[in-house]
């Protein structure tokens, strides 16, 4: 189901808040990045973002790319992964498969033919299982290219692995001797 553009708007104003910058909404986050629902909906309110709670729901629950988690009694929140705020969403080690994906601008492969790719700002490398999905998020940075992980040889070589809630796929970092252009 595609969203409004007024749920598209507060999406982007909740992956914000709930990713990089609580205090755009006056709250904090735990140590696991979970934020107190009502306390959201009320600092969004402040922030001039009015986002009631059914609206809230309706995010989560068609949010394409499953940002966002609410915990068992759905009295917090948090933002699946993606964070550049120090928190640990609790992801367990898991082996990836061979062949990962990463999307890029083509204007940053000769930094990753270096470096590889680095985490920058963010916790983790994001990484996807499908080349689609990778060569959409290259193509949000300009003109995209698709980057092949070797996946199996980097776990193998004692990489860890995690895997978001919403299907991302997380490590450190990917050295550039993984790493291939599609062609």
């Amino acid at each position: 189901m595609k969203q409004s553009d007024k749920d598209v708007e507060a999406g982007r104003f909740l992956s914000y808040v709930l990713r990089h910058q609580p205090s755009a909404a006056g709250i904090e986050l735990d140590a696991n990045g979970w934020a107190d629902v009502e306390a959201l909906l009320a600092g969004c309110k402040i922030a001039g973002k009015n986002i009631d709670r059914a609206s809230l729901d309706r995010i989560v629950m068609e949010n394409g790319k499953q940002r966002y988690a609410l915990n068992e009694d759905r009295t917090k929140i948090r933002a699946n992964q993606g964070h550049s705020v120090p928190v640990d969403v609790e992801l367990a080690r898991r082996e990836p498969p061979d062949m990962l994906y990463h999307g890029t601008a083509s204007r940053f492969l000769a930094s990753i033919r270096s470096e590889g790719i680095l985490k920058r700002s963010r916790q983790h490398v994001h990484l996807s299982a499908d080349e689609r999905t990778a060569l959409e998020v290259g193509n949000r940075h300009g003109q995209g290219i698709l980057l092949r992980i070797d996946a199996a040889a980097m776990h193998r070589d004692g990489h860890p692995f995690y895997l978001s809630a919403n299907g991302v796929w997380l490590c450190d970092v990917v050295p550039s001797k993984y790493i291939s252009t599609s062609t």
